[in-house]
């Protein structure tokens, strides 16, 4: 289980951001994010879907094996208790009951995503400016826009993201500062 309050610090090739996660939020997604975290898995990954004025978002690994893994241990859904305004970080879901991996950095207030049961777990301390400033030219993911497809990315990985967005920013190192 995870600290009641612990912070990370999210090198990437753009800067350093920080985040202050808050248990009482998501307990479920704060244990989680600091297994990941503790464990490695968001190093060496990948910004591949930045969206201007929604989100930024993160969390396939570059090793397809480590991927999915992971991709087969949801974890159970929080109630929505802080807002996801500009900011917060909140697990990404296809549905009830999908959370495993992905967080999104909310680049503005989304606070219609809150009836949609997207339960924030952090927030971002300082670095907003780094997180702002990640390549967004590739846009919505494969099939709606010419951004990277997920399916190819949980399939092959680093290798598919390198030869066919070499632009992209990456997470080169994520560790818990504090607990």
């Amino acid at each position: 289980m995870a600290p009641s309050t612990y912070s990370i610090s999210f090198r990437t090739t753009k800067g350093t951001f920080s985040a202050r996660v808050t248990r009482d939020w998501s307990p479920n997604g704060a244990d989680r994010l600091y297994e990941l975290v503790q464990s490695g898995y968001y190093d060496d990954v990948a910004f591949f879907r930045v969206l201007d004025g929604f989100v930024a978002q993160f969390g396939i690994n570059g090793d397809p094996a480590e991927s999915k893994a992971w991709r087969e241990r949801a974890i159970a859904d929080d109630p929505v208790v802080a807002s996801n305004t500009k900011g917060t970080i909140s697990f990404a879901m296809a549905g009830p009951g999908t959370r495993t991996t992905q967080l999104f950095v909310n680049l503005a207030d989304n606070t219609r995503l809150d009836s949609m049961g997207f339960s924030p777990v952090a927030e971002i301390t300082s670095g907003m400016d780094v997180v702002e400033s990640l390549h967004s030219g590739y846009g919505e993911g494969a099939p709606r826009g010419g951004g990277p497809d997920q399916g190819a990315v949980q399939q092959r990985g680093n290798a598919y993201l390198r030869e066919s967005f070499p632009d992209l920013d990456y997470i080169e190192q994520a560790t818990i500062t504090d607990e």
